[in-house]
């Protein structure tokens, strides 16, 4: 409390009991005691430290109060000072200490009255020391519930606000993983391709010009497919703001197209389908794309042949999908590249499994992923 407020406060309750002593007892006014002055002055100065020294004020109005009416003419009236000192005790302290205060309060402040006043016991008048101590503890208590229930919702709503800032992080961090997954995919397959036809044309460019044209052609048609994939997932990075140039994202729908690619890249795609096909789920038709792609283009990099066995199972509510290639000699395991992470990442996302390893001579990529619920099956 800044200092004047609490100079104003003992300001205002020195008035009021002055104005109780004056206008207390007959017509006219009365003029105070020293006595009287002196226990008014001293109540109303405590409050001065109340908020430093709750029970120490309590001790010094309370006493203060009760010894008032022992200094003639007797008076009868709410004792202000020791109204607002157990206030603040309840206030801080609590509802037990206020409470036991308050009942020694209540007893020295009745008895003390109760000695002069003409029906002593009986009289009426010894209601108002408990009246007053019980609505200025109540009252305390009730304003140090509020603001502890305000204090918890304001901790409750910056928690919250917490919680909602790092939920948003961690989403900002996952599109980045997902992002950085994208453009790995994109650069690593149609690198690869583009190196393949490369090398496939800088083979027959004397001896068969028109194959070596036929390579150069799907140079460019992957390098452009390539571009367009990137400024799709770069797109992703942009502002609102800013022109929006995305593509749609690859599905497996557009498998064909892909083998395609591949196929003129010198690599042998052997595909095998059982099962009449299915729509996957939303995330895991880019998903099975995504693998397939990566486990080509790995092929295509590190296998040992040119030839790449693609099976595909619709059974149930999964698509069954195994890749199977010649390993390079020396191969063990299951690969620990970002490729591998990539596809393992992919697959669990989407609710699927994912193994891969190498086994006698040939490395095997198998993947399971749910199709959409509901579907059809065609016949």
């Amino acid at each position: 409390m800044r200092w004047w407020r609490a100079v104003g406060l003992s300001l205002v309750v020195t008035l009021i009991g002055m104005a109780e002593i004056a206008y207390g007892h007959g017509p006219g006014l009365f003029k105070p005691t020293i006595a009287q002055l002196a226990l008014v002055l001293v109540g109303a100065g405590a409050l001065l430290v109340r908020q430093r020294y709750p029970r120490a004020v309590v001790a010094v109005t309370v006493l203060c109060g009760a010894a008032l009416p022992a200094f003639p003419p007797h008076l009868v009236l709410a004792d202000v000072p020791a109204m607002v000192a157990l206030y603040t005790l309840a206030l801080q302290a609590g509802r037990r200490t206020a409470a036991a205060y308050g009942a020694v309060a209540v007893v020295l402040l009745t008895g003390s009255s109760m000695w002069w006043l003409p029906g002593h016991l009986f009289d009426i008048r010894n209601v108002l020391p408990l009246n007053y101590v019980v609505a200025a503890v109540a009252i305390g208590d009730s304003v140090r519930n509020q603001r502890k229930l305000l204090a918890q919702e304001r901790r409750r709503a910056a928690e919250a606000e917490r919680d909602r800032a790092a939920e948003a992080r961690r989403q900002v961090r996952e599109e980045r993983v997902r992002i950085a997954r994208d453009l790995h995919d994109v650069v690593a397959h149609h690198i690869t391709l583009v190196n393949a036809q490369a090398g496939v044309a800088h083979h027959l460019l004397r001896t068969d010009p028109d194959r070596a044209y036929q390579a150069l052609a799907g140079i460019k048609d992957t390098s452009r497919v390539a571009l367009d994939e990137l400024r799709a997932t770069v797109g992703l990075l942009r502002a609102d703001d800013e022109p929006d140039n995305r593509q749609p994202a690859p599905t497996f729908a557009g498998l064909d197209a892909l083998l395609d690619g591949f196929r003129q890249a010198g690599l042998d795609v052997r595909v095998t389908r059982a099962g009449a096909p299915r729509p996957l789920t939303g995330t895991a038709d880019l998903a099975a794309y995504r693998i397939v792609q990566e486990a080509l283009t790995n092929a295509r990099k590190h296998g040992g042949g040119g030839t790449v066995d693609l099976d595909l199972t619709y059974s149930g509510d999964t698509l069954d999908v195994t890749l199977t290639n010649p390993a390079q000699p020396g191969v063990r395991g299951p690969g620990t590249g970002h490729g591998m992470i990539g596809m393992r990442e992919r697959a669990e996302s989407a609710g699927g499994r994912f193994t891969a390893g190498a086994t006698t001579g040939t490395f095997v990529v198998q993947v399971s992923l749910p199709l959409a619920a509901g579907s059809e099956t065609t016949r």
